[in-house]
């Protein structure tokens, strides 16, 4: 299997038309974003679908690694939801390394609110390597 990338991840690719459009950036460690969520983006009236929390999380810490020179796919990530956010909230998302093996490289993230914490995450994400030329399985 080949990773490539067409600018069209639903997350940070520009070309996608009806994707987040995320802009990244590194404070320190840390590999930042914020999202603005709006009311299509609601599970219940009022609260921003957890899934979409958690992709935007998965996010930060993904692109973190790829920014980095790791090539990595998640393999696992756990999600702990505090807080409800709101449509028109402004959440910033932070990502961290935490540890390194020769397979797996483990982070983590958090989102915060104008209120605080709103979710936290940590994940493994498996070092990939390209499959040779011509074995395209």
């Amino acid at each position: 299997m080949k990773l490539e990338d067409e600018n069209y991840c639903f997350c940070c690719g520009d070309a996608n038309p009806i994707g987040l459009h995320l802009k990244f950036r590194w404070e320190d460690r840390e590999y930042v974003t914020q999202f603005t969520p709006r009311k299509e983006h609601e599970g219940f009236t009022g609260i921003v679908h957890g899934g979409l929390i958690a992709t935007v999380l998965d996010e930060v810490m993904a692109r973190m690694l790829w920014q980095s020179g790791h090539r990595t796919v998640t393999a696992e990530m756990t999600v702990r939801l505090r807080r409800a956010a709101r449509p028109g909230e402004t959440l910033s998302f932070r990502a961290r390394v935490v540890r390194e093996t020769s397979r797996l490289v483990e982070c983590s993230a958090d989102a915060k609110g104008e209120e605080g914490i709103i979710a936290q995450a940590t994940a493994k994400f498996l070092r990939h390597t390209q499959a040779p030329a011509g074995d395209e399985t």
